[in-house]
This record gives structure tokens, C-alpha cells and sequence, in this order.
């Protein structure tokens, strides 16, 4: 069987994760930059599920990808950037994954309804996440989410 990126077979899942942060960079070691388009969440959920493996916090993937998924989508929407970054971090008991983007408009938190189709992203962050927030920086912002993890 012909295999790459760490022998894991062309076209899988795991390879294409390996792809993306070889191609792309490790969140974990600094912010990547990412084309603002609705692919690029795809791409940073196998970037947030390939550091979450990379600490042996695989069980917490399926609510960072989600997430992830969430703020990419708003920054995509809504900012006008032409790129976006992506930060994975880790700390005693927390991760935080970090999306910034050059709009210094704030997001908002909306009430939600069971018939809404579209505005329940921020509402997702807020019943998921441990904490989530947005930071201002000096050029644009960043909005995050921190899950609580099992200490090192």
C-alpha cells in the first residue's frame, strides 16, 4: 500500500490532517494564516484535531472541531478579510483555540429559535464551550473558545 505523511494512506483522514499542517503550519507553535472562504474550515478543523491528537486530548475532538468550525465560519461571513488566523494553545487545564481576523466588530450573541436556519453559531460557542470571549487587538480581534482539560 502506497502511503505518505507520516504512513498514513493517501486520501485519508489522518492524511489529509498530516497534509494540512505540513503545507499549512502548526497552530500550536504560532497563528496560521488562512484564506477567508468557507473551505478554510475544513482546513482548520483537521489543523485543531491534529494538535488535540498531538496531546493525547482526542477526546475532546468532536466539540473543538465543531467549535472551530463556528468561529471560522463568522469570521468568513462577516469580517471582509481576505485571511484569517488560527491559534491552538495550551495551559494548565485549558485549551483555547483563537481565530483572528482584521474587523474590529464585535459578534454578537443572538437569541435563537427553534425554526432559525441561520444566527445559531455564537449560540453553539456559548452552550459548548467552557469560556469563550473576544479580545480586541491592535488590529482587528480575536474570538476564542477554552475547553477544560485534564491537567499535563
Amino acid at each position: 500500500m502506497d502511503t505518505t505523511a507520516g504512513g498514513r494512506p493517501p486520501g485519508s483522514i489522518e492524511h489529509q490532517t498530516a497534509t494540512a499542517l505540513d503545507l499549512v503550519g502548526d497552530p500550536s507553535a504560532g497563528e496560521v494564516r488562512l484564506s477567508s472562504r468557507p473551505e478554510s474550515a475544513a482546513t482548520a478543523r483537521r489543523l485543531v484535531i491534529e494538535v488535540l491528537r498531538g496531546w493525547a486530548l482526542s477526546q475532546f475532538e468532536d466539540k473543538a472541531e465543531l467549535l472551530v468550525s463556528e468561529l471560522v465560519g463568522n469570521a468568513v461571513r462577516h469580517t471582509g478579510a481576505r485571511t484569517f488566523g488560527l491559534c491552538v494553545l495550551r495551559r494548565r487545564g485549558w485549551i483555547r483555540v483563537e481565530v483572528r481576523d482584521p474587523s474590529r466588530a464585535l459578534p454578537c450573541l443572538l437569541p435563537v429559535c427553534s425554526l432559525d436556519i441561520s444566527g445559531r453559531g455564537l449560540y453553539l460557542v456559548d452552550r459548548l464551550a467552557d469560556r469563550w470571549g473576544v479580545d480586541l487587538l491592535p488590529r482587528g480581534k480575536s474570538t476564542w473558545f477554552e475547553l477544560r482539560v485534564p491537567d499535563r
